[in-house]
């Protein structure tokens, strides 16, 4: 039996950063990491670049059964001290749209860092441990394949269950019920959105066409590009919704964000053109042909009568889809729902009910919107309770 101060179950970024704090204060923090290797989600974020934080968190980009449950730990790290992080180890980042921060380089820079920190923090990580079992006495008992640990604290950072292909389980709630401790219900989160067969098939034309247009579901609204896919929907805004969509909720899509479309008609109610030539000006061309071989008359805008043009206004500033489902956990960058807060200390995210048990990172349910803000509630959570493990 090997005794430790803390074990954290999870090398991704939740759990790595627990352990450096847990460290940095003396203690004796041993990581367990059931995959060959740390970091395997981090690896491949930001489309290889590391999304590392968003310059605007704060609570609002979360959702949450407990909107406020994250303020704490999100306004005692926060991205600047992420960034300055960053800097210390010399690693060049850039600001993409909408705060977001990215490495020039490579997202093995963050692995590295991490690496770097738990070395200097004196951190002892063991990968391809996988836990067997977790029993609590007056310390708790963890059964790994590497052999026997035991621990006054115990941080669970195993993360949800979305991009299984890379390791991710449901090891974190069985644990949580083992001390029945409730889980708010989980489903995928940041997902593209599949379509019922006969509306994909009507909108295959406008398949692989990106588009700026404001998407809208369940109260939220998020202005960046949408994609149709031979699949259903996907792109930045359709991600972002697809946190707050519910089974059965249509999609609201705003294709002239910028433009009042009965405005933009009215203005060339005279024209011989066709309405597809003008929306040419306002989007992708071959997007504004497909949707008015689906949706216009076949006629110039000259000859459209004013209930048609008043319909083709309003379906260009309101285009309403309904989904069928979503791609799921395969391809869900996170999962929401989890662990409730309702069961944790905001300060600490310690189990109120179970002394010296602790759940940080995804496994939480706090789930971040797209754009870096997962990663740092991985920061934020991991800090608050490192300085308490």
């Amino acid at each position: 039996m090997i005794e430790k101060d803390v074990i954290i179950i999870g090398g991704g970024a939740a759990g790595l950063f627990c352990a450096i704090e847990a460290g940095r204060r003396g203690r004796r923090a041993l990581v367990l990491e059931h995959a060959g290797q740390v970091g395997k989600k981090i690896a491949i974020s930001g489309g290889g670049r590391c999304n590392f934080t968003n310059v605007n968190a704060s609570a609002a980009n979360f959702i949450s059964a407990n909107p406020h449950f994250a303020k704490s730990a999100l306004a005692r790290y926060t991205p600047a001290d992420f960034v300055a992080l960053v800097e210390r180890h010399g690693i060049a980042y850039h600001e993409k749209k909408l705060g977001q921060l990215f490495c020039d380089g490579s997202a093995r820079q963050i692995i590295n860092l991490l690496l770097a920190e738990c070395n200097d923090a004196r951190v002892e990580i063991r990968c391809g441990c996988r836990v067997r079992r977790v029993e609590r006495g007056d310390k708790f008992r963890v059964e790994t394949e590497q052999g026997s640990f035991a621990s006054a604290s115990l941080v669970v950072a195993t993360g949800g269950l979305s991009i299984p292909q890379l390791g991710a389980t449901d090891f974190g709630y069985q644990l949580a019920r083992q001390f029945n401790l409730r889980i708010e219900p989980t489903r995928p989160a940041l997902v593209p959105l599949t379509l019922p067969a006969a509306t994909q098939a009507r909108l295959s034309e406008l398949s692989g066409v990106s588009l700026d247009a404001l998407a809208s579901c369940g109260g939220a609204a998020f202005r960046e590009n949408i994609l149709v896919t031979h699949r259903g929907l996907s792109g930045p805004a359709i991600l972002q919704v697809s946190s707050y969509w519910q089974q059965g909720e249509p999609v609201n899509l705003n294709l002239l964000p910028d433009t009042d479309a009965l405005t933009l008609i009215l203005e060339r109610q005279d024209s011989e053109s066709e309405l597809a030539n003008v929306l040419g000006r306002h989007m992708p061309r071959r997007f504004a042909q497909a949707w008015c071989k689906l949706y216009a008359p076949p006629k110039s805008l000259r000859q459209l009568t004013e209930r048609e043009i008043a319909a083709l206004a309003a379906k260009l500033q309101c285009w309403q889809i309904t989904p069928a489902g979503t791609e799921g956990y395969k391809k869900a960058e996170v999962t929401a729902g989890g662990v409730a807060t309702s069961e944790l200390s905001s300060r600490t995210m310690e189990a109120t009910r179970v002394p010296g048990l602790y759940f940080i990172g995804e496994v939480v349910d706090v789930t971040g919107q797209l754009g870096g803000y997962n990663f740092q509630w991985a920061w934020a959570s991991g800090y608050a309770a490192g300085q308490f493990a």
